[in-house]
């Protein structure tokens, strides 16, 4: 096996090529890559994230483009010599030697081309000529029959993914390049072409049934296999003429794999040998089913690993990067640990982005994170005929034999969004007869799961409701993406919703103030000034994010006070969502906020900016998704505590309730016997002397439980009677950084420490701490050097009070 990485350079051959770039001549590239990474390392073009550089940078996309090189190659005694591509982006003519080896039109798939005739001693010259991606998709769009989508690009055309061509969190750059590894592999006599290791637990035993494809140059040997797997070793043999095999191991008193929270994640080298060909693999024995039987509240939709049902704190997934080959093993692995930090047991791998590397996977298989892998398809109608269908079949095949392997998947789903759209989004009428995709949903993909993975579970989409007579975004039956607050409402609505499980829900905010000054030069930076513009795509977002924050908050006069309060109210809803599903538990089996991460710097809906920053909406999340969460919720005309129990042991104890006004004089208590199971809740109502407020704009409830604490407010912030801060910090250099030490001499709601505004590399360890007067909290500050001085400034040291009382 040997890689071909080296000596690329890279040329425009067509379309509206700026002068400049036609005089550069060959330029260097770097595969994996792309065009965008490689001129900007040229210095040929600005950093396509700032300012409006998106827009200028559009041509692009228009163009096509060769990549080259010439590598020495030496006969090797071998039968067969491949030249194989990990990943082509996308509509490509590969040409060895000047021979025409290969044509391509799929970002998602791997190529194996067998060049063993186009190859001779000493120089080969190597190219992959690229189309313009946007004239392609503008193309096929025209020849297979316009279909509905949500962008002003055909995406749904091609297959690639969607979002390069813009979505509401993503700018339109459209990509072209070798953007996965690229090598030339030798074998003889025969090699493995496929592995799927089909795991199950019987007992204490685990069971793994190793299926195995072998591609043959001499069809008249027999063929060994072995298979090893904690020591169990599996022998067998694929007769002359055949080029299929299954091998069974099994593990006595094997380890199971769990969930994180819920146990240890024990990983297992499976190797697979075939002559000089070897095979390895790192999996996990458990069991998962998806619960979406029928009951009294209608159909359910419960994740059950290894007998035990798991309530789901998830978070969507989008590609890290625009340019996804940029995002390395490190990558992946900072991120998923953003993720665990943040509760987070499950992401769900977006419908339209990629399939991930394999390092997102084992990451996830590492920490106990659950995936959910959307096929890619995502807010439209695709074409069911060839060529596209044959692609999406490929692609499909491609990718459960390759991503099946990991313990961590729980799910492969059929698309984002596309039965919904069908049903209510005006394309029957806009089709006219013509397929939509309801073939690959109903038929073929799940066809292929049921013969490539065998037992994982599968769904036709997001949303999805079990009972095909139902609307597919039934809050009662099945999955539900609920956008309604974000969209037209607010998000105190997401207490009035009672989803079995929602798969989509969130709120815009702006990114960290350190990465939008990185991206932004506008001078002076407003709400409205161009580079914001730019750097929000959401239809109307600027009129949601406003009139989902004066409901709440007046409007801020300066662009500080508007970036904080647009952060804390994001961090609101999210922390008002996730608290309100995990207290309707079991009605409600989970919540999938959407979104984990940025692909760029933008004002979004993610907790991780695109400079992979945590938001305060990040902080949110992670005390939403604690084990334990105390969180006081309205009950008709009064309030209820719900306990939520996410351990092995039962949570018991005395319940102490209090009315506070905001100077700390308590009111009114209640003492309350409190029992809650493991893995459990349980709700208890507060009697009227606490739930009912003498003074709504400056009262409190307090519900207390051990070291766990929830709140509610009576009265929104604009109404409320929040003082000015009055608090003593204190802010000592530490070898990591900084300690601060707050103490609130009044109430101080949501106190937050913006401590990338000091240093962009500075991370503070908490955010959205709620002081009563007397009460101290300390802040951890990450950044070695750093001035203690400056963390304790008004506009670094924020609270909600001065958003109220300026």
């Amino acid at each position: 096996m040997r890689s071909l990485h080296t000596g690329w350079t890279l040329r425009p051959i067509g379309g509206p090529v700026p002068d400049a770039i036609e005089a550069a001549g060959p330029i260097p590239a770097t595969v994996p890559g792309t065009v965008h990474t490689d001129l900007l390392a040229a210095g040929l073009i600005p950093d396509p994230y700032l300012d409006d550089n998106e827009r200028r940078l559009a041509w692009i996309g228009l163009c096509d483009w060769r990549y080259e090189t010439t590598f020495d190659w030496v006969p090797d005694g071998h039968d067969v010599t491949e030249l194989v591509f990990d990943g082509l982006d996308t509509v490509a003519q590969v040409r060895l030697n000047d021979l025409v080896v290969a044509e391509t039109a799929n970002q998602h798939r791997t190529y194996r081309v067998d060049v063993t005739d186009a190859l001779w001693p000493g120089a080969n010259v190597l190219s992959v000529t690229f189309a313009s991606p946007v004239r392609h998709a503008d193309a096929e769009s025209l020849r297979i029959g316009a279909r509905p989508h949500v962008n002003h690009h055909p995406y749904n055309a091609i297959r690639k993914m969607a979002c390069n061509f813009g979505w509401d969190w993503g700018p339109d750059l459209a990509t072209a390049g070798i953007w996965r590894p690229v090598r030339l592999h030798g074998w003889s006599t025969a090699r493995l072409a496929s592995v799927r290791p089909v795991v199950t637990v019987d007992g204490t035993t685990g069971v793994v049934d190793v299926h195995v494809d072998v591609a043959r140059h001499d069809i008249g040997g027999e063929l060994t296999l072995t298979a090893t797997v904690a020591g169990v070793v599996a022998a067998g043999t694929v007769a002359a003429g055949e080029t299929r095999a299954v091998l069974r191991l099994g593990v006595e008193d094997v380890r199971l794999w769990w969930p994180r929270g819920h146990g240890d994640q024990p990983l297992y080298d499976l190797d697979v040998v075939l002559g000089d060909d070897r095979w390895h693999a790192r999996i996990g024995f458990r069991t998962v089913t998806l619960d979406t039987g029928a009951d009294e509240h209608g159909a359910r939709f419960t994740f059950v690993v290894n007998g035990r049902p798991v309530f789901v704190k998830g978070a969507n997934w989008i590609p890290d990067d625009v340019f996804p080959h940029r995002v390395t093993r490190d990558r992946y692995a900072a991120r998923i640990d953003q993720a665990v930090e943040a509760g987070v047991n499950l992401l769900r791998v977006w419908g339209g982005g990629i399939y991930e590397a394999d390092d997102f996977y084992a990451a996830c298989d590492e920490r106990g994170v659950m995936t959910w892998q959307d096929f890619l398809f995502a807010c439209a109608a695709y074409s069911e005929q060839d060529p596209l269908r044959a692609e999406v079949v490929a692609e499909a095949r491609d990718n459960v034999a390759r991503i099946m392997t990991h313990p961590s998947l729980v799910l492969w789903n059929g698309n984002n969004e596309n039965i919904w759209g069908y049903a209510d989004w005006g394309w029957q009428l806009r089709l006219d007869g013509r397929s939509w995709g309801g073939g690959y949903y109903y038929d073929i993909l799940p066809g292929i799961v049921a013969e490539l993975d065998p037992g994982r579970p599968y769904t036709p989409g997001s949303p999805f409701s079990p009972d095909p007579d139902r609307h597919p975004n039934d809050p009662a039956h099945g999955s539900m993406h609920d956008w309604e607050a974000w969209n037209q409402l607010d998000y105190t609505e997401y207490r009035r919703h009672r989803p079995r499980f929602a798969a989509e829900f969130g709120w815009q905010g702006p990114p960290t103030w350190s990465t939008l000054r990185r991206a932004l030069s506008d001078d002076p930076l407003t709400p409205e000034s161009p580079g914001m513009l730019v750097h929000q795509k959401a239809a109307e977002g600027d009129v949601k994010l406003t009139a989902g924050l004066v409901r709440h908050f007046r409007l801020p006069a300066t662009m500080a006070d508007w970036h904080w309060a647009m952060s804390l109210n994001q961090a609101r809803a999210v922390a008002t969502a996730v608290e309100h599903f995990r207290a309707t538990s079991p009605l409600c089996a989970g919540s999938v906020v959407w979104q984990l991460n940025d692909c760029w710097p933008v004002v979004s809906w993610a907790a991780v900016d695109g400079d992979g920053r945590r938001k305060p909406a990040f902080y949110a999340l992670r005390h939403a998704h604690a084990e334990r969460l105390i969180t006081v919720q309205p009950d008709g005309d009064g309030l209820r505590v719900v306990l939520v129990n996410e351990t092995a042991t039962p949570w018991q104890g005395e319940l102490t309730a209090a009315r506070v006004d905001y100077g700390g004089k308590v009111l009114a208590t209640a003492a309350l016997a409190a029992d809650c199971p493991a893995w459990g809740t349980r709700t208890v109502s507060l009697p009227a002397e606490v739930a009912t407020a003498g003074d709504a704009a400056a009262e409190l409830v307090t519900a207390r439980l051990g070291d766990r604490r929830g709140l509610w407010f009576f009265a929104e912030d604009r109404d409320s009677a929040l003082p000015a801060p009055d608090l003593n910090a204190v802010a000592t250099a530490t070898p990591a950084g900084a300690t601060v030490t707050v103490t609130a001499l009044s109430l101080l709601r949501d106190l937050t420490l913006l401590a990338d505004q000091v240093r962009p590399d500075a991370v503070v360890d908490d955010m959205l701490v709620t002081l009563l007067p007397g009460e101290t909290a300390t802040f951890q500050v990450t950044a070695a050097g750093i001035d203690p001085r400056a963390l304790v400034a008004p506009h670094i040291l924020r609270s909600a009070n001065q958003l109220v009382s300026a």
